[in-house]
């Protein structure tokens, strides 16, 4: 599996590894839909001002958000990895054979704020954030009540076995 992070260098400030913590999270993800193939993620960690211009540009909304996500698949049914031969071509990196998922784009700064918002750290932000978007790379969505809720409680799921929980613990994986 191949999962790159660019502009982490401020999260590892934060004493945070940003690629360890982007392939924790993106593993248990694509394990918790059960997706068949390797895969390969792109996650971009910018500050508001970056991520306010990317929002601006592809969803004409000139403010800045906590996270985006742009995937590569449709899905007809979230995480049901049927893709037909006559198009694996178009998803399937050639040299590697890989399923190109596509990518995420976080804001540090809103992250940092909204950890401090919710009272937990910061590495259970990313960690939420990184799991919400990987689950939109993989057709999940909220638009709907219904799925909203669906989503949700994959996300808590997810983060529950990673033992990155909402509330701070004394083992340092909150």
């Amino acid at each position: 599996m191949t999962f790159c992070v660019e502009g982490g260098e401020a999260l590892k400030e934060s004493g945070i590894d940003p690629e360890d913590l982007f392939m924790l999270c993106a593993k248990k993800a694509l394990s918790f839909t059960g997706c068949p193939y390797d895969c390969q993620a792109d996650l971009t960690i910018t500050d508001n001002e970056g991520i306010r211009e990317v929002n601006r540009q592809f969803r004409g909304l000139d403010e800045p958000t906590d996270v985006l996500s742009f995937p590569m698949l449709e899905f007809e049914v979230p995480g049901k990895f049927d893709i037909p031969d006559s198009e694996r071509a178009q998803y399937f990196d050639q040299e590697t054979g890989e399923l190109v998922l596509g990518s995420i784009m976080i804001s540090l700064e809103r992250a940092k704020q909204q950890a401090a918002d919710f009272g937990h750290s910061l590495k259970r932000e990313m960690a939420f954030l990184i799991v919400h978007s990987m689950l939109h790379l993989q057709g999940f969505d909220h638009i709907s009540e219904g799925d909203r809720i669906v989503m949700e409680k994959a996300q808590e799921e997810i983060l529950n076995d990673l033992n990155i929980l909402r509330t701070c613990n004394e083992g340092g994986s909150s």
